[in-house]
Protein backbone atom coordinates (compact mmCIF):
# COMPACT_ATOMS: atom_id res chain seq x y z
CA UNK A 1 0.00 0.00 0.00
CA UNK A 2 1.17 3.59 -0.62
CA UNK A 3 0.63 6.40 1.18
CA UNK A 4 1.74 10.03 -0.51
CA UNK A 5 1.77 12.68 1.93
CA UNK A 6 2.99 15.99 2.85
CA UNK A 7 5.96 16.49 5.12
CA UNK A 8 4.43 17.87 8.10
CA UNK A 9 3.14 14.70 9.12
CA UNK A 10 5.71 12.24 7.41
CA UNK A 11 6.74 11.08 11.01
CA UNK A 12 3.89 10.64 12.39
CA UNK A 13 2.55 8.55 9.28
CA UNK A 14 5.77 6.05 9.67
CA UNK A 15 5.51 5.27 12.89
CA UNK A 16 1.50 4.41 12.44
CA UNK A 17 2.09 2.80 9.23
CA UNK A 18 4.79 0.53 10.96
CA UNK A 19 2.07 -0.56 14.26
CA UNK A 20 -0.76 -0.66 11.48
CA UNK A 21 2.09 -3.11 9.74
CA UNK A 22 2.78 -5.31 12.31
CA UNK A 23 -0.83 -5.76 13.46
CA UNK A 24 -2.21 -5.90 9.81
CA UNK A 25 0.36 -8.01 7.94
CA UNK A 26 -0.22 -5.52 5.19
CA UNK A 27 3.19 -2.52 4.45
CA UNK A 28 2.24 0.61 4.32
CA UNK A 29 5.06 2.68 2.39
CA UNK A 30 4.91 6.60 3.38
CA UNK A 31 6.46 8.89 0.44
CA UNK A 32 6.15 12.22 2.05
CA UNK A 33 7.19 15.38 0.57
CA UNK A 34 6.48 18.81 -0.15
CA UNK A 35 2.62 19.53 -0.59
CA UNK A 36 2.70 20.73 -3.52
CA UNK A 37 4.60 17.78 -4.97
CA UNK A 38 2.61 15.72 -3.14
CA UNK A 39 -0.69 16.93 -4.97
CA UNK A 40 0.98 17.15 -8.42
CA UNK A 41 2.05 13.55 -8.17
CA UNK A 42 -1.84 12.81 -7.29
CA UNK A 43 -3.31 14.46 -10.23
CA UNK A 44 -0.80 13.28 -12.79
CA UNK A 45 -2.44 9.93 -12.62
CA UNK A 46 -0.12 8.33 -10.69
CA UNK A 47 -0.88 4.79 -8.34
CA UNK A 48 -1.40 6.04 -4.49
CA UNK A 49 -4.09 4.39 -2.16
CA UNK A 50 -4.45 6.78 0.83
CA UNK A 51 -3.55 10.55 0.42
CA UNK A 52 -2.76 13.00 3.28
CA UNK A 53 -2.64 16.66 3.16
CA UNK A 54 -3.19 19.93 4.52
CA UNK A 55 -7.61 19.74 4.38
CA UNK A 56 -8.16 22.72 2.15
CA UNK A 57 -5.57 20.47 -0.46
CA UNK A 58 -7.28 17.13 -0.01
CA UNK A 59 -10.22 19.27 -1.04
CA UNK A 60 -9.21 20.13 -4.18
CA UNK A 61 -8.11 16.49 -5.31
CA UNK A 62 -11.31 15.50 -4.22
CA UNK A 63 -13.28 17.85 -5.82
CA UNK A 64 -11.19 16.94 -8.82
CA UNK A 65 -11.88 13.13 -8.77
CA UNK A 66 -8.53 11.88 -7.71
CA UNK A 67 -9.91 11.05 -4.31
CA UNK A 68 -13.03 9.51 -2.75
CA UNK A 69 -15.31 12.17 -1.22
CA UNK A 70 -17.24 9.90 1.25
CA UNK A 71 -13.22 8.36 2.42
CA UNK A 72 -12.26 11.84 3.57
CA UNK A 73 -12.01 12.29 7.50
CA UNK A 74 -9.92 14.90 9.34
CA UNK A 75 -6.94 13.25 11.45
CA UNK A 76 -5.17 16.05 13.05
CA UNK A 77 -4.65 19.92 13.52
CA UNK A 78 -1.02 21.63 13.46
CA UNK A 79 -0.11 24.75 14.79
CA UNK A 80 2.49 27.30 13.41
CA UNK A 81 5.89 28.14 15.24
CA UNK A 82 8.79 29.85 15.18
CA UNK A 83 12.27 28.62 15.28
CA UNK A 84 15.84 30.87 15.75
CA UNK A 85 19.33 29.00 16.20
CA UNK A 86 20.23 26.88 19.29
CA UNK A 87 21.77 29.47 21.97
CA UNK A 88 20.65 32.57 19.67
CA UNK A 89 18.42 35.48 21.08
CA UNK A 90 14.70 34.59 20.96
CA UNK A 91 12.84 37.40 19.50
CA UNK A 92 9.78 39.19 21.35
CA UNK A 93 6.75 37.59 19.40
CA UNK A 94 4.69 37.74 21.61
CA UNK A 95 2.39 40.05 20.44
CA UNK A 96 1.30 41.88 16.73
CA UNK A 97 3.14 44.60 17.02
CA UNK A 98 6.68 43.23 19.01
CA UNK A 99 6.34 40.38 15.75
CA UNK A 100 6.25 43.15 13.25
CA UNK A 101 9.23 45.09 14.64
CA UNK A 102 11.40 41.64 15.35
CA UNK A 103 10.76 40.60 11.72
CA UNK A 104 11.75 44.03 10.34
CA UNK A 105 15.20 43.66 11.98
CA UNK A 106 15.64 40.49 11.33
CA UNK A 107 18.59 39.67 8.72
CA UNK A 108 16.60 36.97 6.88
CA UNK A 109 13.49 35.18 7.47
CA UNK A 110 12.81 31.57 6.19
CA UNK A 111 9.45 30.18 5.75
CA UNK A 112 7.47 27.44 3.81
CA UNK A 113 5.90 25.99 0.97
CA UNK A 114 2.19 24.52 2.01
CA UNK A 115 -0.56 26.37 4.27
CA UNK A 116 2.12 27.66 7.07
CA UNK A 117 4.47 29.55 3.94
CA UNK A 118 0.84 30.73 2.68
CA UNK A 119 -0.17 32.36 5.84
CA UNK A 120 3.17 34.07 6.76
CA UNK A 121 3.18 35.60 3.07
CA UNK A 122 -0.37 36.93 3.79
CA UNK A 123 0.46 38.11 7.28
CA UNK A 124 2.99 40.11 5.92
CA UNK A 125 0.92 41.93 3.46
CA UNK A 126 -1.40 42.45 6.10
CA UNK A 127 0.86 44.14 8.47
CA UNK A 128 2.27 45.71 5.21
CA UNK A 129 5.74 44.70 5.77
CA UNK A 130 6.13 42.87 2.88
CA UNK A 131 7.69 44.82 0.64
CA UNK A 132 10.08 45.85 3.40
CA UNK A 133 11.32 42.44 3.88
CA UNK A 134 10.83 40.86 1.04
CA UNK A 135 14.59 40.70 -0.12
CA UNK A 136 15.13 38.91 3.02
CA UNK A 137 12.63 36.51 3.05
CA UNK A 138 14.18 32.77 2.33
CA UNK A 139 11.62 30.12 0.71
CA UNK A 140 12.33 26.64 1.67
CA UNK A 141 12.84 24.08 -0.71
CA UNK A 142 10.19 21.41 -1.25
CA UNK A 143 11.16 18.72 1.20
CA UNK A 144 13.89 21.03 2.94
CA UNK A 145 12.72 21.76 6.42
CA UNK A 146 12.62 25.23 7.62
CA UNK A 147 14.94 24.39 10.74
CA UNK A 148 17.44 23.56 8.82
CA UNK A 149 18.22 26.92 6.69
CA UNK A 150 17.95 28.22 10.57
CA UNK A 151 20.46 26.06 12.20
CA UNK A 152 22.82 26.40 8.92
CA UNK A 153 23.10 30.51 9.40
CA UNK A 154 20.48 30.81 5.90
CA UNK A 155 18.04 32.21 8.17
CA UNK A 156 17.53 33.56 12.02
CA UNK A 157 13.99 32.78 12.63
CA UNK A 158 11.85 30.01 10.46
CA UNK A 159 8.11 29.56 10.24
CA UNK A 160 6.64 26.60 10.20
CA UNK A 161 4.33 23.59 11.44
CA UNK A 162 5.64 22.68 15.09
CA UNK A 163 5.79 19.02 14.25
CA UNK A 164 8.15 19.81 11.10
CA UNK A 165 10.30 21.40 13.60
CA UNK A 166 10.57 19.58 16.41
CA UNK A 167 13.37 17.05 16.75
CA UNK A 168 15.42 19.42 14.12
CA UNK A 169 19.38 19.88 15.76
CA UNK A 170 20.58 22.88 16.07
CA UNK A 171 17.33 24.80 16.30
CA UNK A 172 15.07 26.17 19.66
CA UNK A 173 11.46 26.69 19.30
CA UNK A 174 10.84 30.39 19.90
CA UNK A 175 7.88 31.63 21.37
CA UNK A 176 5.28 32.31 22.40
CA UNK A 177 3.28 33.54 19.06
CA UNK A 178 1.16 37.04 18.77
CA UNK A 179 -2.38 35.98 18.25
CA UNK A 180 -1.93 36.85 14.01
CA UNK A 181 0.81 34.15 14.02
CA UNK A 182 -1.29 31.31 15.92
CA UNK A 183 -2.04 29.91 12.41
CA UNK A 184 -3.56 26.26 12.42
CA UNK A 185 -3.25 23.77 9.96
CA UNK A 186 -6.23 21.06 9.44
CA UNK A 187 -5.21 17.89 8.00
CA UNK A 188 -7.13 15.44 6.52
CA UNK A 189 -6.83 11.57 5.01
CA UNK A 190 -9.17 10.40 2.06
CA UNK A 191 -8.56 7.06 -0.07
CA UNK A 192 -6.94 7.69 -3.72
CA UNK A 193 -9.65 6.91 -6.52
CA UNK A 194 -6.71 5.15 -7.64
CA UNK A 195 -6.23 2.46 -5.36
CA UNK A 196 -6.76 -1.41 -6.59
CA UNK A 197 -8.15 -1.95 -2.64
CA UNK A 198 -10.07 0.65 -1.23
CA UNK A 199 -11.08 -1.89 2.18
CA UNK A 200 -7.39 -1.91 2.91
CA UNK A 201 -6.60 1.35 2.23
CA UNK A 202 -9.37 2.48 4.45
CA UNK A 203 -8.23 0.34 6.88
CA UNK A 204 -5.25 2.23 7.30
CA UNK A 205 -6.76 5.34 7.62
CA UNK A 206 -9.23 4.21 10.59
CA UNK A 207 -5.36 3.41 12.31
CA UNK A 208 -4.42 7.24 11.84
CA UNK A 209 -8.05 7.73 13.74
CA UNK A 210 -7.28 4.93 16.13
CA UNK A 211 -7.30 6.02 20.03
CA UNK A 212 -4.17 4.47 20.19
CA UNK A 213 -2.76 6.95 17.11
CA UNK A 214 -3.46 9.76 19.63
CA UNK A 215 -0.08 9.46 21.73
CA UNK A 216 1.84 9.58 17.64
CA UNK A 217 0.16 12.85 17.15
CA UNK A 218 0.96 14.63 20.33
CA UNK A 219 4.20 13.56 20.62
CA UNK A 220 5.49 14.88 17.31
CA UNK A 221 3.57 17.89 18.07
CA UNK A 222 -0.19 17.76 16.23
CA UNK A 223 -3.29 17.81 17.96
CA UNK A 224 -5.26 14.50 16.89
CA UNK A 225 -8.78 15.11 15.44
Amino acid sequence: MICISSMATRHILAEIAASHGVATGRKVNVNSMGGVDAAKRVESGESVDVVVLAADALAKLTRGGFVRADSVVDIARSALAAAVKAGAAKPDLSSDDAARQALLGARAIAYSTGPSGDHIIALFKRWEIFAAIEARLVKAPPGVPVGKLVADGAADIGFQQLSELQGVPGIEIAGPLSPALRAVTNFAAGVATSTTDPQASAGFIAALRAPAARDVYTRHGMEPA
